[in-house]
């Protein structure tokens, strides 16, 4: 190989390093920000999300076009990586987009280059919002969290 190629390709390598590090640095900061909001309860779960989600190659893409489908979708992120599956979540009466959508990558180092790149940008004269999926909290039961509701005691 010859070494400016290497050389060049150990830096694009170091910089999405880089890139990496940052949002999960952003996060943490975030999160630490907001335990400190909370009179110091520190929010072990969300960090522990955070981290589970910062090593995951699925975004969450936000304030998508109502026009936009799943192969739009998938061409416009499909300049930082080769994108496993992108699906524009849709309205299960109207059959009409809800705004937003997930996008799959096959490498946490091109999700994470998309992110950087595109979150804030317009897409379809719309400002998109562009982040880490975070895995959604299974619904809550009743009997979670000792819940007693009107039961009487008769001790």
């Amino acid at each position: 190989m010859d070494p400016i190629s290497y050389l060049g390709f150990e830096i694009l390598h170091d910089y999405k390093l880089y890139i990496i590090e940052m949002a999960f640095f952003n996060k943490l900061g975030s999160l630490t920000r907001q335990s400190i909001s909370q009179k110091g309860q520190v929010p072990v779960v969300s960090m522990f999300n955070s981290i589970r989600c910062m090593s995951s190659s699925k975004l969450f893409i936000g304030g998508l076009p109502w026009s936009t489908d799943d192969q739009t979708l998938k061409d416009a992120f499909s300049g930082f990586g080769e994108v496993t599956e992108a699906r524009v979540i849709m309205d299960r009466e109207t059959g009409r987009s809800r705004g937003f959508g997930f996008v799959h990558y096959d490498s946490v180092e091109n999700a994470s280059e998309a992110v950087s790149a595109m979150d804030g940008q317009d897409l379809g004269g719309r400002t998109v919002r562009v982040s880490f999926a975070e895995e959604r909290k299974p619904p809550q039961s009743y009997n979670d969290n000792n819940y007693q509701g009107n039961r009487r005691s008769d001790n």
